[in-house]
């Protein structure tokens, strides 16, 4: 292990990792390896971004020793393979959303972690943004008394074109894994566990979903509703609704956007208006959490809690299973 910041390595460099590598360098975080089962692509990403250890398997990412916490930015078909081949090695990890495709492989994950002594963590980037921080404090403020409610959108119009990783249920194609585990994850975290699932979608005739629709109640009576497209644009925005005013997110909801909130008793009236400060796609602040666990000896985030990513995993199961019913 370093002595100094931790090295990080990227697995599979890819769009998202493009994406991430630039944000580790605003966040000032030190990217010291990659690793590609096609070395020339290893070598033109390191070549992007400065990296100085270049890897043509994933197995040397992992026995490389300047290496303490590795981003898993593959396909999230992948994903299990590829933790448990970090773990086993003794690394961190920082696991791209959806951590996986299903909630049995999510679970697997975390008991190999956990059985390791290593830290890991879903890359549900959102969370650590300025603005959902400045929401979680609004909301523990008591600003809008007894939140009930959670209404969320992420739709797109992406490349469905034949070849499309989006459309291929052997790397978990499909809207919901996504672009609607966004949803979920925030109606989760604002409202807790879910109970009760209701869910309606359109799936091709290889089971995978193109766009869907959830309604999910949570334990204490409260109610979410997701919807989701790869096929179709939509608002992209959230609104988190309490008993005494709510907070609307501006599209597209889970970037580093603005808000506005407003009091129950006067909802033309805004009584606050963030407006962030933005510096990059702003992937860095999850990198500053993992960093700042590690150091802290901790095997999880309280932010990002493992058996969240499994529970979370287990709804979008279950959505899924509904939406393949219904087709």
């Amino acid at each position: 292990m370093t002595t100094t910041s931790p090295g990080w390595g990227i697995l599979g460099p890819g769009r998202i990792a493009d994406a991430f590598a630039r944000d580790l360098a605003t966040g000032g975080h030190r990217l010291v390896a990659v690793g590609s089962r096609n070395g020339e692509r290893a070598a033109a990403f390191a070549a992007e971004h400065g990296i100085p250890n270049v890897h043509a398997s994933y197995e040397a990412l992992v026995a490389d020793p300047d290496v303490d916490v590795i981003y898993i930015a593959t396909p999230h078909s992948h994903h299990r393979e590829h933790a448990l081949l970090a773990i086993e090695g003794g690394k961190h990890l920082l696991i791209e959303k959806a951590i996986t495709t299903t909630g049995d492989d999510a679970q697997a994950i975390v008991d190999a972690a956990r059985a390791k002594g290593v830290f890991v963590m879903e890359a549900m980037w959102t969370r650590f943004l300025p603005t959902m921080v400045a929401v979680r404090e609004r909301i523990a403020a008591g600003d809008l008394g007894d939140v009930v409610a959670v209404n969320a959108d992420h739709s797109q119009m992406l490349d469905l074109s034949p070849g499309s990783r989006l459309i291929e249920p052997s790397l978990g194609g499909g809207a919901l894994l996504d672009l609607g585990v966004y949803c979920v994850s925030l109606a989760h975290a604002v409202l807790g566990p879910v109970t009760r699932i209701q869910a309606s979608g359109v799936v091709d005739a290889a089971g995978v979903d193109h766009r869907g629709a959830a309604i999910l109640e949570h334990a204490g009576d409260g109610i979410s509703t997701v919807t989701f497209s790869m096929e179709t644009l939509g608002s992209n925005r959230a609104t988190i609704s309490g008993t005494d005013g709510v907070i609307e997110l501006d599209p597209a909801f889970y970037t580093w956007t603005r808000y506005a909130r407003r009091h129950a008793s006067d909802h033309a009236a805004i009584a606050e208006a963030f407006e962030p400060d933005m510096l990059g796609r702003g992937m860095q602040f999850q990198a500053a959490e993992v960093e700042l666990c590690i150091a802290s000896g901790k095997l999880e985030s309280e932010l990002m809690p493992l058996d969240e990513s499994v529970a979370i995993m287990r709804v979008m199961d279950e959505i899924l299973r509904q939406m393949r019913a219904g087709a």
